[in-house]
């Protein structure tokens, strides 16, 4: 793959990512959800941490919530630059078609998620209890690199009723699939499981 196919599957990816967060966010109220089919919703929430909904600050407990995501958005920034390096690298290499598209999916979604925590809390008014405004007269919900990111997938394919003889968990009820994520997210786990999977091909020299 070219690196201009490369950048079009970017941009088209953005594209629907973008579209749908502020879709979601000039619509919805936090945890608003419409139901599509049983097994799944569209769902909003908000995540200002990393993967899972946790914080830098719960591992490092010296450092405030506010200093902790400002640091999480720097990296990745710094991140972003580093998986673009390696896909311009990748494609003057003429590696695999796969180990290009994988590259190209992380960092659209990487990317897609970085947008969100740059300017998403200068951009929208906050979304509790209200539906957000774009460009809201009185300013954002916070300063630039506190923007929250967007989450509206949900699948909740089933739930069951675990065991009482399970320890820990027992007679608590368990939903699959319990996490909500957005557009950039699929990319980014799009493209880490195709470098799993398919590994040997992606990186196999041409």
């Amino acid at each position: 793959m070219s690196l201009k196919k490369s950048i079009l599957l970017i941009v088209i990816l953005l594209l629907i990512d973008q579209i749908s967060k502020v879709y979601i966010k000039t619509h919805f109220a936090l945890h608003d959800n419409v139901e599509v089919f049983n097994w799944f919703k569209i769902y909003f929430i908000e995540n200002d941490g990393m993967a899972w909904g946790t914080k830098i600050s719960d591992f490092i407990s010296f450092i405030d919530d506010r200093s902790a995501k400002i640091a999480l958005t720097l990296f990745r920034i710094f991140a972003i630059f580093g998986i673009g390096y390696w896909l311009i690298d990748a494609t003057k290499k003429q590696s695999s078609n796969i180990l290009i598209t994988a590259i190209a999916l992380i960092f659209a979604g990487a990317l897609g998620n970085i947008i969100d925590s740059v300017f998403y809390g200068v951009l929208f008014e906050s979304s509790m209890n209200q539906v957000a405004t774009f460009l809201p007269e009185a300013g954002g919900y916070d300063n630039l690199l506190h923007g929250k990111v967007v989450d509206m997938l949900y699948f909740p394919l089933f739930q069951v009723d675990l065991p009482q003889w399970l320890p820990l968990y027992g007679g608590q009820r368990f939903n699959f699939f319990e996490p909500v994520f957005n557009v950039a997210d699929m990319a980014i786990s799009t493209g880490f499981i195709m470098l799993i999977v398919f590994n040997k091909k992606a990186f196999s020299k041409n």
